[in-house]
């Protein structure tokens, strides 16, 4: 039986469906990357997996259970890191880690071993009686992780727990999360693709609500690996239309103007050259080709297909 089963899950708020018809399943021991651009869901289908929010439709079960019918039995065996990482500033991280474990209910005499068990697992016993007001950003999400898991759950959700660091705090919390996940389930949530091939099994990509890509990270990638994107640098007039246009061009996308140049990148399977029809458009429309090159396939672009086209793997 897998951890956590999301069946038929809705929610609307007002006219607009944030989230419409999800099913998913996660294993035990699995690490998730749930993706999205902003706005496709993924925040809200988090905060209903911790019972932040409840689906208008359809039904979260854990470990068989209806989170609904489960109540706070569900919610002690979940651990949540919010996007905005809620923090009281003015609190010591000793003291805010205290005031976790008496919420949590932990028993007085398990409650100092569980925040050492915290502590060491995140590497925050450097700051543990200073300010949280005072902590770097980095350390901010570090004593957000220790939070969510000082209870030890079974299942942790993790919203964009990087966001807003810098590229060395960016790996250090990367490599924290691939650490805690050695020990119990993850769901994910981030915009930075790279993250996900470094720190996760699987992925999912939800897109205006619904599910279109789920599947393991190295499946995800293969297919990616099977398309390709051409730099085009141009002098001329209608060149979007006109590329979108080609057989076999499945994208255009606009990279900027200079000089009376446009830059474009022009996607494609990789089994389909288009460059020689990208010449001869050139050719027959009297543009200026500055630049005509094959990139390789990548993650970022599978997103950039599943997600601003529709599409569904």
């Amino acid at each position: 039986m897998s951890l956590l089963t999301l069946h038929g899950v809705a929610k609307r708020f007002g006219s607009v469906a944030a989230v419409d018809g999800v099913d998913c399943t996660v294993d035990r021991g699995e690490v998730v990357g749930f993706l999205g651009p902003n706005g496709a869901g993924k925040s809200t289908t988090m905060r209903m997996i911790t019972q932040y929010l409840d689906p208008d439709a359809g039904e979260i079960r854990l470990d068989g259970v209806v989170l609904a019918e489960a109540g706070r039995a569900a919610k002690r065996r979940i651990g949540y890191l919010a996007e905005n990482n809620p923090l009281y500033g003015d609190m010591l991280v000793s003291e805010y880690l205290e005031f976790v474990v008496r919420l949590r209910d932990i028993p007085a005499a398990a409650r100092r071993g569980a925040i050492d068990r915290a502590v060491g697992q995140t590497g925050i016993a450097s700051v543990f009686y200073r300010p949280i007001g005072d902590l770097s950003k980095g350390f901010r999400q570090r004593v957000g992780l220790a939070q969510a898991i000082v209870h030890e759950p079974d299942l942790l959700v993790l919203d964009e727990p990087t966001e807003g660091l810098d590229p060395n705090q960016r790996v250090e919390i990367r490599h924290l999360i691939g650490d805690l996940g050695r020990a119990r389930t993850v769901v994910l949530s981030t915009h930075v693709l790279s993250e996900v091939q470094h720190t996760c099994s699987r992925l999912l990509i939800i897109n205006r609500g619904k599910l279109v890509a789920d599947g393991p990270v190295d499946d995800l990638m293969a297919r990616a690996a099977g398309m390709a994107t051409i730099s085009v640098e141009i002098a001329g007039a209608g060149a979007a239309d006109a590329l979108r246009a080609l057989p076999g061009v499945t994208g255009v996308d606009a990279r900027g103007e200079r000089d009376g140049r446009t830059r474009f990148g022009v996607t494609a399977a990789a089994s389909d050259d288009v460059r020689p029809a990208i010449f001869r458009l050139a050719h027959e429309r009297g543009w200026t080709l500055y630049e005509l090159h094959q990139e390789g396939g990548s993650l970022e672009e599978l997103f950039r297909q599943l997600t601003t086209e529709g599409g569904q793997a």
